[in-house]
């Protein structure tokens, strides 16, 4: 948002396999419209998150980058072999109209951008569109949005549509230059109201950057009669879940929707935010979630403790999964500043069939905590689905374990049903000479308790 003024186009990916694509897309439509582009994405949630995605062949960027647009891009490179002069220091003479002279090249750019989308998708079969509508064709109530988020949205919309509620999502991936004429025609005629989400806060500003823009997109396509709010979410990395859309659309909904609002936090001093219940989306919406029946989808997660190898383990685990076996994968990793000696959290997931879930672990069907210390500080059992495997790193004998855990966490064992397995996998790291690097040892057990693996294959 920041670069948003300095005439750089701006490509937005939304996940891991778009982070790739994208790439190429923003590469091919720079050298036909000769507008320099910012790709981007949300940081550490898409690039940070581990996933095997369809890689583009050598043959395929071959196919899609025209090498004619290359030679010429070097041809008008600067050089003392063809002296040219070039971005002068101007008077206001001369200043403004070298500025407004550029326009053509922007007046085209969204245009170049759509036929190099076109063209991947012909070659892939992966289309993508600067915006793109998913929802009801009649729909009231739009929410607007760019980034990881809109696969949060996206579920959101699945569920509210599944109950008949005419609901949808415009995901933006060209944020700049904005087209207003073709974002106005990917809304429905029918929409009274829409929601458009940022990701950013600016002080002092009536609504913020990508607001404004549908604000203006709208009000030059005549669309004046639809109501528009601005809110905001996820700044500096924090949670957006599709409980969280659930509440923007419910606050659509409303006679008078608020303006200004925020989602995924508890704003007590401007009383701002709004209101949501992720155990309501697990115990009911989350039955038509877009996501893989809970036989086919396996949630992991692992608490550890910085540089005692868990989060190395599981990245690890990750990448053997995705490469050795056909499931679908995903990884992320929570830790803060802190590193080394502050608590991490792996939210592991692992599907038979293709997945987009943004947003952390709720109800997971193994749970592994590697610092047995963790259990009397935190609930780590707090996303234990009912009936999940339980792995402790434990020191000291098995017949010991339960009479050493906290009341609370026997409770919990008894109430939900759990599978608890222990471990001394110090003990058993300090017999392999490994030292206190416990990661493989829990690792080995993670595999064997799972039967994601066979033993001999892990």
């Amino acid at each position: 948002m920041a670069c948003r003024q300095t005439g750089f186009a701006m490509l937005c990916s939304a996940t891991v396999q778009e982070a790739q694509d994208l790439a190429c897309v923003a590469h091919m439509a720079t050298l036909r419209s000769r507008v320099p582009f910012v790709h981007f994405f949300d940081g550490f949630r898409t690039s940070h998150e581990i996933r095997n995605i369809a890689t583009l062949s050598d043959d395929d960027l071959r196919s899609l980058v025209d090498r004619e647009l290359v030679a010429g891009h070097r041809r008008r490179a600067q050089t003392p072999d063809r002296p040219l002069l070039r971005g002068t220091a101007q008077n206001p003479d001369a200043f403004f109209q070298a500025r407004e002279a550029s326009n053509p090249f922007y007046d085209t750019c969204a245009d170049h951008v759509a036929l190099a989308m076109q063209a991947f998708g012909a070659r892939t079969g992966r289309s993508y569109a600067p915006f793109e509508y998913d929802g009801d064709p009649a729909a009231e109530r739009v929410v607007v949005v760019m980034g990881s988020a809109a696969a949060a949205v996206r579920a959101a919309v699945a569920a509210l549509r599944a109950r008949g509620e005419r609901v949808g999502l415009l995901q933006v991936r060209l944020y700049r230059p904005f087209a207003t004429a073709l974002f106005a025609s990917e809304l429905p005629a029918t929409v009274r109201s829409v929601a458009v989400l940022d990701r950013t806060k600016e002080p002092g500003a009536p609504a913020e950057p990508l607001c404004l823009d549908v604000h203006a997109a709208l009000a030059a396509a005549g669309r004046g009669e639809v109501a528009i709010i601005g809110g905001r979410y996820g700044l500096s990395g924090k949670e957006f879940t599709p409980a969280m859309a659930l509440a923007v659309f419910a606050e659509l909904g409303r006679e008078r929707p608020r303006h200004g609002f925020t989602i995924g936090i508890a704003d007590d001093v401007t009383r701002r935010s709004l209101d949501w219940n992720d155990g309501d989306w697990d115990n009911g919406d989350r039955d038509t979630e877009p996501e893989p029946p809970a036989e086919q989808l396996t949630e992991a997660l692992f608490y550890g403790l910085g540089a005692d190898g868990t989060v190395g383990a599981n990245k690890s685990s990750i990448k053997i999964l995705g490469d050795a076996t056909d499931r679908c994968v995903q990884g992320y990793f929570v830790y803060d500043s802190k590193k080394s000696g502050a608590m991490t959290v792996s939210h592991l997931r692992f599907g038979r069939t293709p997945f987009e879930a943004p947003w952390l672990i709720r109800r997971a069907g193994f749970v592994a905590c590697h610092q047995f210390g963790f259990l009397d500080r935190h609930d780590v059992l707090a996303a234990a689905a009912p009936g999940a495997t339980v792995l402790l790193n434990v020191p000291g004998p098995p017949d010991e374990v339960w009479d050493r855990l906290p009341r609370e966490v026997q409770e919990r064992v008894l109430e939900l049903g759990l599978q608890l397995h222990a471990i001394d996998a110090a003990k058993v790291a300090a017999a392999a000479g490994v030292g206190n690097r416990i990661n493989t040892i829990m690792q080995v057990c993670f595999f064997a308790l799972t039967g994601l693996l066979t033993p001999a294959d892990a």
